[in-house]
């Protein structure tokens, strides 16, 4: 007799499941409810044969009495090893054996094996109690509960452990071609289980008891037979290897605060060197440098003994960055400072570098980050997100990442983390890492995860006893950079080469949950920029002393707020309250380092003496690489007429007083060529006698609702740059010299946006600035994901309640408009300004709406196949039209730029703007703190709020203050230099007033200059520092932004010099003025006089 592959592998099944029965009680149908003042009931169990119960955290509680039968299908139990297997879905879980406490877990920490014998009697009795609390978001679940009996004498085959190898023989013979050379041994397999089968198939009725004697010793003898047998096919298993590397992540923050992780890292650690104590084998890796630094300040003795387990090969550092962090929405300096800091605290500590960037579960890769790991010293990418993907599946595991620059780095898709040590699913997935990547050697990354734990005793002990096994493939415990050398030496050469950012296509909420930590955000990054900068100048121009450690305290500070549990939203309530004390103090120390910072400057500065006794010097600070023209601010003591602005010449300058609505009154005017990196000077004071008359208007008008007076005035008389509007019946109209907008007052939308300059209307009429509301619920996810299906449930839309002129010209035009939508509130105020080609939308919300999602709207009347999108330190296009894929796909080509039509990227990230350019023309829509887009061919759309639930059922609840601008341009984002344009949206002109000028004063006049530039309108300055490690050598670095060479020409009035390029390290490297496209470059400059 013969048997087919399909049939073996049918019968292989069968026996398997029959011989688990021999050793495995299920103990799901036998508890009972505990509820105090009621009798103890049965539990009720649902189709997945899990014991269910209701989300919120409620309680339930579960009993039984476990008595150890003398034979389970008379294989006799007496003198096995009991173990207690539970798996749960639960916030915690607490395990009672005989009414002692034994063990706890939760949502992380959720499967156990408890050893409640070494040795078994028939009749041992064992209570078992459980005490479970359901998910705050979700219904709570007992998975599954069994007793395990085993063999603890390995001359004997256990027959749960046999039933295993035989599973794993069946996936093996599914997963390959029917080899001729196997035939004989799987007939003999077939026949032996058939054996088998006459033992422990139910026979009705049945005669026998416990088998003894010589039916034990057939049934031993013929498992004896099929693991004779299965060793015929070690040949073939024994090509696969499967390394091991013990791992815990550790969240720093999530459904717990930080203070919580800072012990669970403790104890986890404490755990992995006990372990490595009793099992010489295991390796474990890290990554956070932030965990390493805590437990060396609060722990050193721990510390001490994992520096001596790095020494010894068995700890391995994967620490290139400082956190896990948020990798989608933080500009390129914060990342670069991820990996600086995180690189220089390990070579410090730990004596090397990590090659490695351990990123196991960020949301999703921007396309930069090849050429930033590899200019610090890392050589790999790893993760396992993509994994999550919910629409394609990711095609590759080892490949070749290709940055924007064409750096590359190689990349590696792990297995998923958080796993146990389970042989029959780690050859599944060898199997698969087989077909994916043509390599037999896979990596396995065993122990408790999210919540750390990492590696346990029982993980450590399955292994050791598989590395017995006959045909398991031997287990090895192996540093992932070693794994990664091993496998790139029998890799298929060359590589996949991925040519494009890796999109996490799933938690695309998290662009716009937790608005606020997202302006903390923008605005830490910002100011610390900032800070840095005129804190260089200061030092180089006026000798300050650099406050080094005051700026590194506060940049770690933003550093562990960008982590990806943190930044994104998907935290609980507590972790926000400690976030938002740790934005405020570092964002309050750049802003003090900051204006020290000018004070010492302008202390070094002479200035002309003013046109008129007492006038105040208004120092207006650039701290963009480009000369710029902005609409400033200046605070005055009241708001009446009789303030001037002058210019250093003594010039008068056209001004609006603002005041009669602020709490400060400010007097607005127009800031002109502002040099790059530096400042310019006005003054501050009383009007001339001949120009006293001279004053703004104000219509005297309001517009409440839809009752809209009657009100024009010609403009052909008036030298206003900003013009009196006209009103027609339900719309009203206002200009400045580049842009006519029209809103309608019936809705208090954009009728129309048109460009003076190009005689262009660029919006769709009466739908600009169009507020769209959508249901968004029903994710599990809540925190992290928009329904894919949104656009399927609008709401309607905020009703407008008011327009009303706040200001109006010469100097800035201002109409408000009031919305309503439920309890939500939202005042818009539509901005236009002397010179600006920008349509300013600052916007102010109280939000009060749960699982709803708005967006803001802009159908334009030009198309195109692709939006640009600034990611850090770069551009990307991405489809307006996200398309599903042919299908069947076509076989990927060895460099691929992305998964065909972008079906998934209906929702993406962007830092600064989008924009939508036909060659000839485009419009830009700017943003100060939002960062979530989606695009069609014919409109943009910003993601303004969210309204999840869980895990901070807080989110966002209550005020925003947000920005967005409107920028029509010629030709496309680049020719209409929209990346600068975002810059100064989000980084305005400074402003400082001084109180009067001594007449001691230095008559030299310094009232407007330069301190930097570098010479290319192509480079954007990313930061201008002290070194690190030299207090007189200081670090300028910018990158390309428009994809296309440039050339570094560095003046400056500083005294510094160029010595050598850098790396983001800080090491030197070629130096070169010629910049590639998209290049991240980095000089180490001296002073003359060092």
């Amino acid at each position: 007799m013969s048997f087919s592959t399909p049939t073996l592998q049918l019968k292989i099944s069968e026996v398997a499941q029959r011989l688990r029965l021999l050793t495995q009680i299920n103990l799901q149908p036998h508890w009972q409810v505990i509820n105090p003042g009621e009798s103890d009931h049965p539990v009720e169990i649902n189709e997945k044969e899990h014991i269910p119960w209701a989300a919120g955290k409620q309680v339930l509680k579960l009993r039984q009495k476990i008595i150890v039968p003398r034979e389970l299908q008379g294989y006799p139990l007496i003198g096995l090893t009991l173990r207690l297997v539970l798996s749960w879905w639960a916030q915690d879980a607490q395990i009672y054996i005989n009414n002692q406490f034994v063990q706890a877990g939760d949502l992380f920490d959720s499967y156990t094996r408890i050893l409640l014998s070494s040795s078994v009697q028939p009749g041992d009795e064992f209570e078992i109690e459980l005490s479970l609390i359901s998910p705050g978001h979700d219904r709570g679940a007992l998975v599954n509960s069994c007793c395990w009996y085993e063999l603890s004498d390995s001359s004997k085959i256990d027959p749960s452990f046999l039933a295993d190898e035989l599973e794993i023989l069946g996936i093996f013979l599914a997963s390959e071609n029917h080899q001729p050379d196997l035939e004989t041994d799987l007939t003999s397999l077939g026949k032996i289980l058939d054996i088998i089968s006459g033992y422990i198939l139910p026979k009705v009725p049945r005669t026998r008891g416990v088998w003894g004697g010589q039916n034990l010793t057939e049934f031993e003898n013929s498992l004896t037979q099929v693991r004779q047998i299965l060793k015929s096919v070690i040949p073939k298993l024994d090509s696969y290897k499967i390394s091991l590397l013990g791992h815990a992540h550790l969240d720093l923050a999530w459904l717990w605060p930080i203070t919580e992780t800072w012990i669970v890292a403790q104890k986890t650690f404490e755990s992995v060197l006990q372990l490595q104590t009793d099992f010489p084998e295991l390796i474990f890796c890290h990554s956070s440098p932030i965990l390493y630094e805590w437990i060396e300040k609060h722990r050193p003795d721990l510390f001490s003994q994992i520096q001596d387990n790095i020494q010894k090969g068995i700890w391995e550092i994967a620490a290139g960055l400082w956190v896990e962090p948020e990798l989608n929405i933080i500009n390129g300096e914060s990342i670069v400072r991820q990996v600086l800091y995180g690189q220089r605290y390990v070579l410090e500590k730990m004596g090397q570098l990590s090659t490695v960037a351990w990123l196991p579960d960020t949301f999703g890769f921007c396309w930069q980050l090849p050429q930033i790991f590899q200019q610090g010293g890392i050589d790999y990418f790893i993760t396992q997100k993509l994994r999550w993907n919910d629409t394609t599946k990711f095609p590759y595991g080892l490949f070749e990442w290709q940055g924007l620059d064409g750096t590359k780095i190689i990349s590696f898709m792990t297995a998923l983390i958080g796993e146990r040590v389970d042989p029959v699913k780690m050859f599944k997935y060898a199997l698969e890492w087989k077909t994916q990547t043509g390599l037999n050697q896979s990596l396995w990354l065993p122990g408790v995860g999210d919540h750390g734990g990492g590696p346990t005793r029982d993980m450590l002990e399955i292994t050791r006893r598989w590395n017995q096994s006959a045909i398991f493939p031997e287990f090895k415990f192996q540093k992932v950079t070693d794994y990664l050398t091993e496998v790139l030496n029998n890799a298929p050469a060359p590589l996949p080469i991925w040519q494009d950012e890796l999109y996490l296509e799933f938690h695309r909420g998290c662009y716009t949950t937790h608005a606020d930590q997202k302006r903390f955000n923008r605005r830490g990054e910002t100011l610390l920029y900032e800070a840095e900068l005129f804190a260089t100048i200061a030092t180089l121009y006026s000798g300050s002393i650099y406050p080094q450690q005051e700026i590194e305290t506060a940049w770690k500070q933003i550093l562990l707020n960008q982590f990806h549990d943190i930044l994104p939203g998907t935290a609980i309530t507590e972790v926000y309250q400690q976030a938002n004390q740790d934005w405020e103090t570092a964002i309050k120390t750049a802003e003090e380092i900051l204006h020290q910072s000018f004070d010492a400057i302008v202390a070094s500065i002479s200035v002309n003496f003013p046109s008129q006794l007492n006038a105040q010097p208004i120092f207006i600070f650039n701290s963009l690489n480009w000369s710029r023209s902005e609409v400033v601010a200046v605070p005055i003591p009241n708001s009446d007429s009789c303030w001037q602005i002058y210019d250093y010449q003594g010039i008068p300058q056209t001004a609006q007083t603002r005041g009669e609505r602020s709490e400060k009154p400010q007097l607005l005017f127009l800031a002109k060529n502002v040099p790059s990196l530096g400042y310019q000077v006005y003054w501050l004071g009383r009007k001339q006698a001949e120009t006293l008359e001279i004053s703004q208007k104000n219509p005297d008008i309001s517009y409440m609702g839809r009752h809209i007076a009657d009100y024009t005035e010609s403009i052909a008389e008036k030298n206003e740059v900003v013009k009196y509007y006209q009103l027609e019946p339900q719309k009203i109209s206002f200009e400045n010299d580049i842009l006519r907008v029209i809103v309608d007052t019936e809705t208090g939308n954009l009728e129309q946006v048109f460009d003076l300059i190009n005689q262009r209307n660029i919006l769709q009429p009466g739908l600009g600035n169009q507020l769209q509301v959508f249901a968004d619920s029903g994710q599990y996810w809540d925190g992290w994901n928009i329904n894919p299906n949104y656009q399927q449930y609008p709401l309607n839309s905020p009703q407008l309640e008011s327009i009303e002129w706040i200001e109006s010209g010469p100097i800035v035009w201002r109409l408000r408009i009031i919305k309503r939508l439920n309890q939500s509130e939202f005042c818009q105020n539509y901005i236009l300004e002397q010179g600006s080609p920008l349509l300013k939308i600052e916007t102010t919300v109280n939000w009060q709406e749960r699982h709803t999602l708005i967006k803001v709207a802009f159908p334009l009347t030009i198309k195109a196949d692709f939006a640009s999108y600034e990611i850090p330190c770069g551009v990307i296009q991405r489809p307006t039209n996200p398309q599903t894929p042919p299908s069947p796909p076509p076989p990927l080509p060895p460099v691929y730029g992305g998964f065909p039509g972008g079906k998934a990227k209906w929702e993406v990230p962007a830092i600064h703007w989008a924009d939508i350019s036909t060659p000839d023309y485009g419009i830009s829509i700017l943003n100060d703190s939002k960062y979530g887009y989606d695009a069609q061919s014919d409109q943009l759309r910003l993601t303004l709020l969210r309204g999840s639930t869980w895990p901070d059922p807080e989110a966002d609840l209550g005020w925003h203050q947000f920005s967005y601008a409107v920028y029509p341009h010629a030709g496309d984002w680049k020719q209409a230099k929209t990346v600068q344009k975002g810059y100064e949206f989000n980084r305005p002109l400074q402003v400082k007033i001084y109180p009067p000028i001594s007449a001691t004063a230095n008559l030299e006049s310094s009232s407007c200059q330069s301190f930097l530039e570098l010479g290319s309108e192509h480079l954007i300055l990313m930061a201008f520092k002290q070194s690190e490690t030299k207090s007189k050598q200081w670090i300028l670095r910018c990158y390309e932004c428009q994809g296309e060479e440039t050339r570094l020409e560095l003046q400056n009035n500083l005294g510094l010099t160029i010595d050598y390029s850098v790396n983001i390290l800080e090491q030197p490297q070629e130096t070169t003025a010629f910049i590639s496209a998209w290049k991240i470059v980095s000089f180490a400059l001296t002073s003359r006089e060092s």
